[in-house]
């Protein structure tokens, strides 16, 4: 196990009716800008709920922020912000309102031109940031319990992440019932996110941490195991308060403490989302197992693992052809696990042509100056040459 150092600050607040405590939890004299997305919590109650727990604080509103939140409706807040002196934010959605409502938090403080600059690595983050805290409503992404957050710009056609330990959530609520009205895709975009999410922290090579493989493969059983009834059952409590609870434990960083990570998944998905308008969820479920066989001498060990422990493969072979068997039955029960849920795991589900996007996508990364020597993923080898490869594939 490698050297590492874990600290997460987030308080949690877990379970029925938790709402309410926002009314404790926010400084009676916050100026508070309320986030949040289509206008869904407006129907389902959670924005009743919401405004009743801040009581008399100065509470003002900004709605709208899509899916894959976008560069260009999170600056418009910054306006607000200043006007009326705005000091506290409240993200009341899912992971993309809350991923956008981080970015809010560090631009705000951002003293040059263009907060863009911070994004794609033009300038250092901020070393400022409004502080933020957040009623989560769709478990999928754990931007509730990290500091990470991802945001696109329709005019460049780009999609980058950002990290900084400033907007760590002050709290963020969890309470399952605010889940019961997703639609059936978000549920399972979100399953299939937090999968990959454990994953990426997951199927590298093995390294001797048995506790935190234990941790990925209970996360990933756990999905496994309850993705289908979450979807079939939407208004079972137990099932709902499990997965929102898993797709929280996915990327709340613990997993992926003294491991090598991958996360070559992320940054080729993203690419989709931002050219193709894929949803996150489903950009994950097309890139993951294209990716694992492409890289599948160096990953085999880990999904000959991950095949025998989370779906319970075997193999009639022995030695190491009975483990390459595990290795290659496990990506086919992985897309199969996805495809169940209604998650395509192909391009052509989404009308896109492979050959068009393998090639699109593996000149961005070329101009960007990525190559097969310093590249993606847990050995830096996956460059422009593999990521035209992997989508040709799908």
């Amino acid at each position: 196990m490698r050297n590492f150092s874990y600290q997460n600050p987030t308080k949690l607040i877990f379970g029925k009716n938790t709402i309410a405590s926002l009314a404790g939890e926010i400084p009676q004299n916050a100026r508070v800008l309320l986030t949040y997305g289509g206008g869904s919590i407006k129907k389902n109650g959670v924005y009743e709920a919401v405004k009743k727990a801040l009581g008399s604080r100065a509470v003002f509103e900004f709605g709208g922020i899509e899916p894959n939140p976008r560069y260009e409706t999170c600056i418009k807040t910054l306006d607000i912000i200043k006007k009326e002196n705005i000091d506290f934010l409240l993200s009341v959605g899912g992971g993309s309102v809350l991923d956008a409502t981080k970015f809010i938090a560090l631009a705000a403080k951002y003293n040059g031109a263009d907060p863009w600059d911070f994004m794609c690595g033009k300038a250092q983050t901020p070393n400022e940031a409004l502080p933020l805290a957040d009623v989560l409503t769709l478990p999928a992404t754990g931007s509730e319990s990290n500091a990470n957050f991802v945001i696109s710009r329709n005019s460049t056609q780009e999609k980058f992440g950002g990290w900084s330990p400033l907007i760590y959530p002050k709290f963020s609520i969890l309470d399952p019932e605010t889940t019961y009205s997703l639609p059936v895709k978000q549920t399972a975009n979100g399953i299939v996110d937090a999968f990959v999410h454990t994953m990426e922290q997951y199927l590298t090579y093995p390294e001797y941490a048995p506790l935190q493989d234990r941790w990925a493969e209970s996360i990933l059983t756990t999905l496994a195991e309850q993705g289908h009834v979450g979807i079939n059952e939407p208004n079972n409590y137990d099932v709902r308060a499990a997965l929102m609870w898993t797709a929280t434990m996915a990327l709340n960083g613990l997993i992926s403490r003294g491991v090598p990570e991958d996360w070559a998944t992320h940054g080729i998905g993203h690419e989709l989302t931002a050219l193709y308008g894929i949803d996150h969820g489903q950009s994950l479920a097309v890139v993951m197992p294209g990716l694992w066989r492409n890289q599948f001498e160096k990953k085999k060990a880990k999904l000959a693992q991950y095949g025998h422990r989370v779906w319970g493969l075997l193999s009639r072979k022995r030695g190491q052809e009975g483990h390459d068997e595990i290795a290659v039955l496990a990506i086919e029960k992985t897309e199969d696990f996805f495809e169940s849920l209604g998650v395509p795991t192909k391009l052509s589900g989404y009308g896109v042509n492979a050959a068009e996007a393998a090639e699109k996508i593996s000149k961005r990364f070329e101009s960007r100056g990525l190559t097969s020597a310093k590249g993606l993923g847990e050995n830096g080898c996956i460059g422009p040459k593999e990521i035209k490869e992997i989508l040709e594939s799908r």
